[in-house]
């Protein structure tokens, strides 16, 4: 072979190298991130194609994949899109999955471990590939009750079953519906998706679990009082409530809802302060225990942890090292404390459940195409804030809340409601936001609520946790006890 000859074999013998490398590297290397390019019409086209197994809600589906003559075979369906979109969130050809879409996407694509024995058999069977079905632990009545109470306000509710975490209800306002989203037209898509998320009321954000948290206002004496509990008082010992509180090192002062007098003396029971949401008793309560108490007890409630329901629920916050004033301010829900309405739903459900803390969780079961199960959640402890004997007493204060102080309009006419109303300054001049947490029957609860009304809601500025958040909780714990008497 002459020398041209052998270094053009030599070329060529290189070139078949570097595509062989080339097509082995994109072939096995690259194969997973190219399926994942958003970009890669083929794998939109494979993943779309099949069967995606639906949301059951109260056995009827909420969301399900029907069949449709275009190139994506299935058009994701949402039934009632808006009433629960919290929880599912969406699964669009342009902008992906959120929320439980996201989540359970493998059990409802059908490529979970889980499913590989159905593969196979479907496989081996001839039959198409289908997702597992996700029954939910929402309750619909439940659900629309509590969309329907909060109307348009901005907002969000949430319902526990205190026994097993169970989430009830979650409803966020204002909301939106992820059908907009799950066209198969892309331009369609992307003008649905830039007008909501142009929107100033942010319809994308779940406001019971992310976004911004809130301060709690009043509804975090709930802590403080637990705090105190835990460390010797009880709900007839005395605490200082004067009319006014002077701030350590300050000029400022802590009063009164209205500049009221919490009694004729300074000197009131901590059952009194919490019926009556005395802002100066617990001022001068929490500067008392000290905030590394305070803190502590927040912490066992579930304060700054991260956790899943499976959708990621946004850390509740603490302010860090804060002097007494601020210590005071923080003891009444203000200041640099933040927190989800899920997290208060938390505290609620903790004080129902005789002191221990489920785990919230919004999925139930899994069940493959042939209806076999195969995953169900069981109820796991969280944790266990504080005793049953403190729990039992904080009942009996929350109870004397809605008997006799700002919760009245929490009652049900023959049942023993607990509960404790919140109103919480946003600064800025805006309205307060509006809380209300609690639990019925408080004998034996079946249900742990906790409502915000974004600043004031209707009423703005002459809003109070106690005028527009109670209602609407009353209305839900009705409807739950309705559920469970039924059930």
């Amino acid at each position: 072979m002459n020398e041209p000859v052998r270094r053009l074999s030599v070329v060529v013998l290189v070139m078949f190298l570097a595509l062989m490398v080339a097509a082995s590297w994109i072939q096995v290397v690259q194969a997973g991130s190219l399926n994942a390019d958003g970009r890669n019409v083929r794998t939109l086209y494979r993943e779309f194609g099949n069967f995606r197994g639906p949301f059951v809600v109260d056995g009827e589906r909420i969301v399900y994949s029907a069949p449709i003559d275009d190139p994506f075979n299935y058009q994701r369906t949402y039934t009632d899109g808006e009433l629960y979109a919290a929880a599912t969130g969406y699964y669009s050809i342009v902008f992906g999955r959120t929320a439980l879409e996201q989540t359970e996407n493998s059990l409802l694509a059908g490529s979970s471990d889980a499913l590989f024995w159905n593969r196979l058999r479907d496989l081996f069977g001839g039959k198409e590939q289908r997702g597992a079905s996700i029954e939910l632990t929402l309750r619909a009545e439940l659900q629309r009750v509590a969309a329907e109470e909060l109307g348009n306000q901005k907002g969000a509710v949430v319902a526990l079953d205190p026994r097993t975490g169970e989430i009830l209800a979650m409803v966020t306002s204002p909301t939106f519906d992820p059908a907009s989203l799950a066209s198969h037209d892309s331009s369609e898509v992307n003008d649905a998706y830039a007008e909501l998320d142009a929107d100033p009321e942010e319809p994308l954000v779940n406001r019971a679990i992310a976004g911004d948290t809130y301060p709690p206002g009043s509804t975090f004496k709930l802590i403080v009082a637990s705090a105190a509990l835990q460390a010797g008082y009880t709900p007839d010992s005395t605490v200082y409530a004067p009319d006014e509180f002077p701030l350590p090192g300050s000029s400022a002062t802590i009063e009164n809802y209205g500049g009221e007098s919490c009694g004729p003396t300074p000197q009131i029971s901590l059952e009194r302060a919490l019926t009556i949401s005395c802002n100066t008793a617990f001022a001068d309560l929490g500067v008392t225990l000290g905030w590394d108490v305070i803190r502590s007890e927040a912490e066992a409630f579930g304060w700054t942890d991260t956790f899943r329901v499976p959708l990621v629920v946004t850390p509740s916050r603490l302010p860090i090292d804060p002097d007494d004033a601020q210590v005071a301010m923080s003891s009444i829900g203000q200041f640099d404390v933040r927190a989800t309405p899920m997290q208060m739903a938390m505290v609620a459900a903790a004080i129902a459940n005789n002191g221990r803390l489920m785990s919230p969780y919004l999925v139930d079961t899994a069940r493959a195409s042939d209806l076999t199960i195969i995953q169900r959640s069981e109820p796991t402890l969280y944790g266990a804030p504080m005793t049953s004997a403190e729990a039992n007493q904080l009942t009996q204060m929350m109870v004397s809340v809605v008997e006799n102080g700002t919760g009245q309009a929490a009652q049900i006419r023959g049942v023993t409601v607990a509960g404790k109303t919140g109103t919480a300054e946003t600064g800025n001049g805006t309205a307060p936001h509006a809380w209300f947490v609690g639990f019925a029957p408080a004998d034996n609860p079946v249900v742990a609520v906790a409502v915000i009304v974004e600043n004031g809601g209707s009423l703005g500025s002459e809003a109070t946790g106690g005028r527009i958040a109670a209602p609407i909780a009353k209305s839900v714990m009705q409807k739950a006890l309705e559920l469970e008497a039924d059930s």
